[in-house]
């Protein structure tokens, strides 16, 4: 998957964060609003049947990450996209314009992950529970994101409540009206 941000019309745009910060929410919202195309990589995975069975620790399919980046590869290149997802160390560099790593507190993240106990079919699993709390306290996604793409495309935001989410996708929304391609 190689392209140059100069070929795009739109720019592309990664979500990431531990599950339960609001990559998804956010990411639908932005896409609403920007008339984007938004890619929640689980959901299309499953779609798209780019998996390679199912994980019983975690109660979620493994994503095989070559068969998402080649089925992605000619949707980036047009541009256009937000991409949510909870890992991005797989995307190449050159698919984003700009990496926005979402944050929250890490005991509003807990309560949001005891309602998913509840409120998914199948629950979630007290393991899942804390490896994803762990994540967050550890900042690991955040390091994941420093390690892979430039610091002057990543930005850091809050989402905590739906005030800032609000917030985030206002001030996403600005970044995207001011893009132009990189020449």
């Amino acid at each position: 998957m190689a392209q140059n941000s100069s070929c795009r019309k739109r720019p592309n745009i990664l979500i990431t964060g531990t599950p339960g910060t609001g990559k998804t929410t956010t990411a639908a919202a932005l896409a609403e609003v920007m008339e984007l195309r938004h890619i929640n990589v689980g959901d299309f995975a499953n779609e798209e049947n780019l998996t390679n069975g199912w994980d019983d620790t975690f109660d979620s399919y493994y994503i095989n990450e070559d068969l998402v980046c080649d089925a992605l590869e000619n949707l980036m290149e047009e541009g256009g996209n937000i991409v949510d997802h909870h890992a991005c160390d797989f995307f190449p560099e050159c698919c984003f314009d700009r990496v926005v790593v979402l944050q929250t507190d890490s005991s509003v993240l807990y309560d949001r992950f005891t309602k998913r106990l509840f409120d998914c079919p199948r629950g979630y699993s007290d393991h899942k529970l804390a490896s994803n709390t762990e994540c967050q306290i550890f900042q690991v996604l955040l390091e994941e994101v420093k390690e892979n793409y430039p610091d002057d495309i990543v930005i850091i935001l809050r989402s905590d409540s739906l005030e800032d989410i609000a917030k985030n996708v206002e001030t996403l929304t600005s970044w995207i009206s001011n893009w132009s391609p990189v020449v």
